[in-house]
């Protein structure tokens, strides 16, 4: 779902404050970001993974708001993207973007779409 967003960042609403990525042992999360699995964190202004509220409103290690199968065929993700897929949806637009028809999140649903269609 995420294919060629890598390096992203786009505001996003959340409607939760659960959702707390806890780990009972260190190593299960160590190993879980050396396999590519960490894939969607929350940020500070600074494009920082960031624990503290709002911005990570649950305070999630490092950030993590999202995380995948080894194989990319399974997400899980706190935050809510299709809460904003229209322009005037969006928490937060940079300036330069005021031309912009459709949300970046777009691509995560377009790239779900094509991934069911050739996987038929």
């Amino acid at each position: 779902m995420l294919k060629n967003m890598e390096n992203s960042t786009f505001g996003v609403w959340v409607a939760h404050g659960e959702g707390r990525f806890t780990f009972q042992d260190n190593q299960i999360y160590k190993q879980m970001v050396d396999s590519n699995c960490a894939a969607l964190r929350s940020v500070d202004d600074e494009n920082i993974p960031t624990e503290l509220y709002p911005l990570n409103p649950n305070g999630s290690i490092e950030g993590l708001a999202g995380v995948c199968s080894e194989n990319g065929r399974h997400l899980a993700m706190m935050p809510h993207p299709d809460t904003c897929v229209q322009p005037f949806q969006w928490p937060y637009m940079p300036a330069d973007w005021v031309n912009y028809r459709s949300s970046p999140w777009e691509k995560m649903f377009r790239n779900a779409f094509t991934w069911c269609l050739e996987h038929q």
